[in-house]
Parts: structure tokens; C-alpha cells; sequence
């Protein structure tokens, strides 16, 4: 019954966060002695509580299956048995990792929740058809504080909807920024002007804007939203998007304007690009990016725009990985998930990663690493995604429909259009998009 009851409080205060199941009794202090420090005595007298209920819970025995991407999968493997080492109150569990992809993941869980893994990872776009689906536990109390304030802002969004938290956030390192060569670009924190040190050096200035990934850098910077609401079977409820407006037509002003550029060329691949003095591309062109510029090597976040005397910060995408906690039966086993959950998302583990398979970190702590500090490309995407949102569900026509848009752009079919031609393009595309959604 003892153990049962320590369970309990246990559970009470890790799992479901409440502030307290039980009360404190004071303590005083004997007059003839000197008066004892305060925080030092309170701080070993809870240790020592911690320490009692600990050796007496009883989490019992089970397997927790985690999935994880195959690159990571050895790693994971080997963190979570250091974890099962370092907290021998949880040795009746053993962890088992099995190799399934971040999208796979989300929809082997949203098809079968109770034959799905414990703990699995999974992209910030498929959050809302997880929680949907009952496939996700909130992450609450301690566990909320320690996502909130231990992750960039980015990743803290990714992992939350509504006003909930759930899930742990692992990587900020899916999104675009500015590769540009520094004997070329004097100020990368301008569009206008790396156009016109482009221009000027007879240099390329690549960015490719018929794409529904890269485009929205434009309409989000001035304010316009462009999202998706759907359900646990991805069908999408509704569309959240105010592209036909005064911030939309100043979009698409800039986008023209871009266009124009003798330097401007169409395309986001550092190993498809020639003459190249910057370009708008990701992590994953990193290596190619230093081959190309050499010396002049360098990253930035994506520069400001300005249309009408109005200066804009390019915005766009961002992308996360999170692990998620499978809502358990058992309070006990779902506190061991949730402990190791957060430990495979902790600033060592992260760091660990990063070194390993160079998983870019969410963590704060990981990211002011020096080796992560002196990456060049992360510390430039981890810059830019302060002004980005979360990639969510977009129906596939959308991206057809993004490149039709940047296709006519890129056939000058804009270049002398009014606003009012401006804004009935939009109303169109706008139109289209709301119709890709179940009213």
C-alpha cells in the first residue's frame, strides 16, 4: 500500500503537473542554535524526500518502443540505454528502437494509436492530425515549463496547438536563409542592395519564388497568413488566408520588382547554380555552398525588402522535429515515457546528436555550443527562424497552385500590372486556395 500510495504522489506532481497533492509541515529551529541557511536546509531535506519516494516507488516492468529516423536509430538505441543506466528505478523497462521515418510515423499512429510506438518522432506539420487522432499526450507542469524555456521560440511553436504543449522539441534545422559570397554582397541584410552588388559584379542572385516553399517568404514578411486546418484524417476543414489584401499586393509588388533583376535567377540548389554571388537555399546545401564561394563563404538570415517605402523582413517556413508521448494506461509507464522523452530532447542529447549525424539543436543551451555557434549555416537559420512559422498540412494543389502564381511572375505577365490588377490576381489565387478546404 505504501508503494501504491508514493505512486501516486509521484505521478500526481510529474505526469499531470498539479501544484501539490499533499501539504508541508513547518520545522522550527532550536533557539540555542545558530540559525541554519535557509535554502541549503530546505533543498537537502527535499533531496532526501526525493530520494525516499523514489526508492520506494514501484514502476513495474514493460517494454517502451520508440521510433526515430534510420540515421539516428543506433543512436537512440544507445541514449536510451544510458538513460535505463543512469536511473535504476526504471530497470524493470527495456527500450527498444525501431527505424521509421518522421512522416511514416505520424500516419502508422493516426492509423492504429494503440499499436503504435511510445515514444516517436514526427514532423511539426502532422501536430494537429496527432492530437486529432488521440495520439499524443499534452505535455504538462514540469514537463511544459522545461519544453517552453529550454527550446527556441520556433520549436516551442511547433510543438504547440492552441494553448497546449505536446510534444518535445529535437531539431530547428529545417528552413531557408542566405548563402552569399562575402568578396561579392557587402550588406546581406538587404535585398536591394545584394541586387545591386550582383548586378553590379555581373553575379546571380537565385531564389526560387515558384515554389509554395520559398514564395511565402514575401506575403508572410508583410503580414499575410496562408494556413490550413485538418482533421485526424487529413482532410482540411478550413483555409486561413488573406493573400487578396493591401499586404498581399505589396507581396507581389516586391516579387515583381525581384523578378526584374538582370541578377535574378529561379532556383534554390547551390549544386544546380552558376555564377552565383547568393542564394536563398538550407542546411542540407551547406557543403556545396562552402565549394562554391570559397573563401567568400558566408550565411546570413534572409535579408529585408521594401516596397512603397516600407520595409519588410523576408519571413517563410520553418521546420522541427519533435517526439511525441503516446497516451499511456499505465501513470507509471507514462512517467518513465515522459522522463525519457525528455532526456532524448535534453541539451545533452541534442548536442550528442548534433555532433553524431549534425541534427541541427532546438535547444538553447545546445545551440550556444561553441561547435554549433561556429556552424555557420545553423547560427543563420537559427537567426532567421524567429521570423518564420511553422510548416503545417497544405493540400497538394496548393503547391501546384504557388508555382502557377510564381510561374506568371517569372513570365513578366505582372510587370506592368496596377494594384487593382494586383489584388484580382490575388483574389483568385486567394479564392482558389479556400476551396481546397471542406466549408
Amino acid at each position: 500500500m505504501k508503494k501504491k500510495v508514493l505512486s501516486v504522489l509521484l505521478a500526481c506532481a510529474m505526469v499531470f503537473g498539479l501544484a501539490a497533492c499533499g501539504s508541508e509541515t513547518a520545522t522550527s529551529t532550536p533557539a540555542t542554535e545558530p540559525a541554519a541557511e535557509p535554502a541549503a536546509e530546505e533543498a537537502a531535506t527535499e533531496a532526501a524526500a526525493e530520494e525516499s519516494v523514489a526508492a520506494d516507488v514501484d514502476y513495474g516492468t514493460g517494454t517502451i518502443t520508440i521510433w526515430v529516423a534510420e540515421e539516428v536509430n543506433a543512436f537512440t538505441q544507445a541514449q536510451a540505454d544510458q538513460f535505463i543506466a543512469d536511473h535504476p528505478e526504471f530497470s524493470g523497462y527495456t527500450v527498444t528502437i525501431e527505424a521509421v521515418g518522421e512522416g511514416d510515423a505520424a500516419n502508422n499512429m493516426i492509423t492504429d494509436v494503440e499499436g503504435g510506438a511510445d515514444i516517436y518522432g514526427f514532423a511539426q506539420d502532422q501536430l494537429a492530425r496527432l492530437v486529432s487522432a488521440g495520439a499524443v499526450m499534452e505535455v504538462i507542469g514540469d514537463y511544459a515549463d522545461f519544453v517552453s524555456s529550454s527550446n527556441d521560440a520556433g520549436a516551442v511553436s511547433a510543438a504547440t496547438m492552441g494553448d497546449a504543449i505536446y510534444a518535445f522539441p529535437v531539431t530547428s534545422d529545417n528552413g531557408y536563409f542566405l548563402y552569399y559570397d562575402s568578396t561579392v554582397v557587402t550588406d546581406p541584410t538587404s535585398l536591394e542592395a545584394i541586387l545591386a552588388d550582383c548586378e553590379t559584379a555581373g553575379k546571380s542572385f537565385y531564389m526560387e519564388i515558384n515554389s509554395g516553399w520559398y514564395q511565402p517568404a514575401f506575403f508572410f514578411g508583410t503580414g499575410c497568413e496562408l494556413t490550413y486546418e485538418a482533421d485526424s484524417d487529413g482532410n482540411f476543414t478550413q483555409a486561413n488566408v488573406n493573400y487578396a489584401s493591401e499586404n498581399g499586393v505589396a507581396a507581389m509588388k516586391a516579387l515583381v520588382e525581384l523578378s526584374k533583376s538582370s541578377a535574378f535567377i529561379n532556383g534554390s540548389s547551390v549544386s544546380n547554380a552558376t555564377n552565383a554571388a547568393a542564394i536563398v537555399d538550407g542546411t542540407w546545401d551547406s557543403s556545396a555552398a562552402k565549394e562554391l564561394f570559397g573563401d567568400g563563404y558566408a550565411c546570413a538570415k534572409l535579408p529585408t525588402f521594401t516596397v512603397d517605402d516600407q520595409t519588410y523582413q523576408l519571413s517563410g517556413f520553418g521546420g522541427f522535429k519533435l517526439l511525441g508521448v503516446k497516451p499511456q494506461t499505465d501513470t507509471n509507464k507514462a512517467t518513465v515515457c515522459m522522463e525519457l522523452a525528455k532526456y532524448l530532447s535534453s541539451a545533452e542529447v541534442q548536442l550528442a546528436r548534433y555532433n553524431e549525424v549534425g541534427w541541427g539543436p532546438s535547444n538553447l543551451e545546445a545551440q550556444a555550443d561553441e561547435a554549433v555557434k561556429a556552424d555557420e549555416a545553423l547560427s543563420a537559420l537559427a537567426e532567421q527562424l524567429a521570423y518564420t512559422i511553422p510548416q503545417g498540412q497544405y493540400p497538394n494543389d496548393y503547391w501546384s497552385l504557388a508555382t502557377a502564381l510564381g510561374d506568371d511572375i517569372i513570365a513578366d505577365k505582372y510587370d506592368n500590372a496596377s494594384d487593382e490588377d494586383l489584388m484580382k490576381a490575388l483574389e483568385e489565387f486567394q479564392a482558389t486556395c479556400e476551396s481546397y478546404a471542406a466549408q
